[in-house]
């Protein structure tokens, strides 16, 4: 949205100004990890609203919802999780007011608190690798609904129709991502209500046939249920707390945009969609067999609204995804590599959809990447604290100049290009939490307690080391008001 020039005459005002030439639609972005002059800032944070709603109006949310379900929980239950989890948006939303402050993205605002070279490592790990894996995981959820689409047209659906169906799916995403943050502004809005309008079918044919009473045969009690509970909450969480790059899209904001209007904006626009379709999955758990999702709810759908519906999963896969991999390609310039964000994106995008074809159509390697991802809340959990209780320490005052210089000695050098602080609180939150995980493998802890408390026991650890150890260095490194 454009920003608005004040009429020097008094009671007047002129008409809005048209975004900068490098951040327009129908241009592919000109900038990088680098800063964003003042001069070049636009928009209002009310616009973040639809880029995090189309993103969370999908199908992963629903299957998660129905899976609380199959794990036992009443519906009442089911609903109550789903809120809990998905209230983590309020960190994505605290970490997005950094962007505007900084004029840079979440990629290079993370040298606060890591060091220039600590933070490379931090971006090869928990940007980039994290990244490409979900974008490989989402585009394979797209890729599968799209040959169901294309098996109903009569095509056969063999090895190279599969590849080809894949490769279209990741070009069209990969365009949004190479274009980027304006493109990103003005499709989301349009996207968001499609989707919305798709899933509101789903909802009516979900309500009709949904148990509104249903409770499981045997209902879970003491400790099963704490740790039923917990684990449902952890999952629903995986979500927002694997957004740690949610300053990419606020950096464009003007300045002086209010830190609150964009945490409110980003945080509600993922919440409410998140809470919704995840709600409307659990409801139909009721009705339908969600182990299978996709052909239990074509049981119940409209057989016209069947192929919108298969497109639905699609477009918001592509959504998702768009985010994803425009993020990685930040994640990879910040890592060091001297490349243009447009060839960065556009690597990670062939090597998601590498890590795709290999899965789908050589072996279980997807399955491997989606164990690992089970105990991704294990360091993201602690990334997303770290962060927050920096700005929270630093009252999101950043000096731009010193956080573009990357030579030894400069204001994020640290000690030896790593802030202890950071990487003590980061570690420390990883390892409390690695104690207490019982998913791919358990910890000492959980076996004790019969339960996994990494999340809270992870985020509670990072947050207490680094409002501890941080105060020093955030109070040697921040700008005067």
């Amino acid at each position: 949205m454009a920003s608005t020039i004040p009429d020097p005459r008094p009671g007047t005002e002129r008409a809005p100004a048209p975004p900068p030439a490098g951040d327009r639609p129908g241009r592919v972005e000109a900038h990088g990890i680098d800063h964003i002059p003042d001069g070049e800032r636009h928009g209002h944070p009310r616009e973040l609203f639809s880029v995090w709603a189309a993103a969370n109006v999908n199908y992963l949310s629903l299957v998660i919802g129905g899976t609380l379900v199959l794990m036992g929980l009443t519906l009442a239950q089911a609903i109550g999780v789903i809120v809990v989890g998905n209230l983590f948006w309020v960190l994505t939303g605290v970490l997005a007011t950094s962007g505007p402050a900084a004029g840079a993205p979440s990629e290079v605002v993370t040298r606060t608190l890591y060091g220039v070279l600590g933070n490379r490592v931090n971006n090869a790990v928990g940007g980039w690798l994290v990244s490409v894996c979900y974008f490989a995981l989402n585009l394979a959820a797209a890729a599968t609904a799209a040959f169901v689409l294309v098996a109903k047209t009569g095509i056969p659906v063999n090895t190279p129709v599969q590849v080809a169906v894949i490769v279209v799916i990741a070009a069209l995403t990969l365009a949004i991502s190479v274009y980027g943050h304006a493109l990103i502004i003005k499709l989301y809005l349009p996207i968001t209500l499609a989707l919305s309008g798709a899933f509101a079918v789903v909802a009516l044919a979900v309500f009709r046939h949904a148990d509104f009473s249903y409770a499981p045969a045997e209902r879970l009690s003491g400790a099963p249920l704490w740790a039923v509970l917990i684990a449902g909450t952890t999952m629903i969480a995986s979500g927002p707390l694997s957004y740690t790059t949610s300053a990419d899209f606020s950096r464009y904001l003007p300045r002086d945009s209010s830190p609150r209007a964009i945490a409110l904006w980003t945080a509600l626009g993922a919440f409410v969609p998140s809470v919704v379709v995840c709600s409307l999955g659990a409801f139909a758990a009721t009705a339908v067999d969600m182990t299978d999702p996709q052909t239990a709810l074509q049981g119940i759908l409209p057989g016209w609204f069947t192929p919108v519906f298969l497109l639905a999963l699609v477009l918001g896969t592509i959504a998702i995804n768009a985010l994803t991999a425009y993020s990685a390609g930040l994640a990879l310039q910040a890592v060091g590599l001297r490349v243009r964000r447009t060839v960065s994106v556009l690597f990670d995008g062939a090597v998601a959809v590498a890590l795709t074809l290999y899965g789908l159509l050589v072996s279980d390697f997807l399955d491997t990447v989606s164990n690992a991802l089970q105990v991704i809340t294990v360091l993201t959990g602690p990334m997303m604290c770290v962060y927050a209780a920096d700005i929270l320490l630093r009252r999101n005052r950043y000096d731009a100049a010193a956080l573009a210089d990357e030579r030894p000695g400069s204001p994020f050098w640290y000690t030896g290009g790593v802030n202890p602080a950071g990487v003590t609180a980061l570690l420390g939150g990883v390892a409390a939490g690695a104690l207490c995980v019982d998913s791919v493998y358990t910890g000492p802890v959980a076996a004790a307690l019969g339960m996994d408390l990494s999340l809270p026991v992870g985020m509670a650890v990072a947050t207490a080391l680094y409002l501890v150890l941080g105060r020093r260095p955030v109070a040697a490194t921040t700008p005067a008001a």
